[in-house]
């Protein structure tokens, strides 16, 4: 199972995305799919504050990234933005619908921003320090928080 999925991720599929979107099919719960993103985001913000703690820059940067990636995409789900529409009719997200659905609110706007930076300059070129990576990592946080505020309204 555990090469399945690794050569499934190798081939640019999001297995996670596919999981919630069976799950969000099949359930009565319209927001299960939303509430399974916030736990997630949840799940890699807790892992790169982990990873923070033992001094890895670049593995913290990167989960702070997911974290953020998660928010997003149900926040997208939420607000039911034609970037979600999109991306639940094409399989994926892409990018550059992340950063549209972002741009809805200051919240995801200031979070989201945070964490390309981390993905980038954290993760993909190793380039930051780590109070830059624990400050930006801050905002990510902030905006999990704030997502389970308003996206988990009933």
């Amino acid at each position: 199972m555990e090469e399945l999925i690794k050569k499934a991720e190798e081939e640019g599929i999001d297995v996670e995305d596919i999981i919630i979107n069976a799950i969000r099919n099949k359930s009565e719960d319209p927001s299960i799919s939303i509430k399974l993103r916030i736990e997630i985001a949840e799940k890699y913000i807790n892992e790169a504050k982990k990873y923070l703690e033992n001094g890895d820059i670049i593995q913290a940067s990167e989960k702070a990234y997911k974290s953020a990636e998660e928010v997003i995409k149900a926040l997208g789900e939420k607000l039911n933005t034609k970037e979600y529409q999109l991306a639940t009719k094409e399989g994926r997200w892409f990018t550059y619908y992340l950063s549209s659905v972002a741009s809805l609110t200051e919240w995801s706007r200031k979070g989201w921003s945070s964490a390309y930076i981390l993905h980038v300059w954290g993760f993909h070129e190793g380039k930051l320090d780590i109070d830059t990576v624990k400050r930006y990592i801050t905002d990510v946080e902030e905006m999990v928080e704030k997502a389970k505020k308003e996206l988990l309204k009933v």
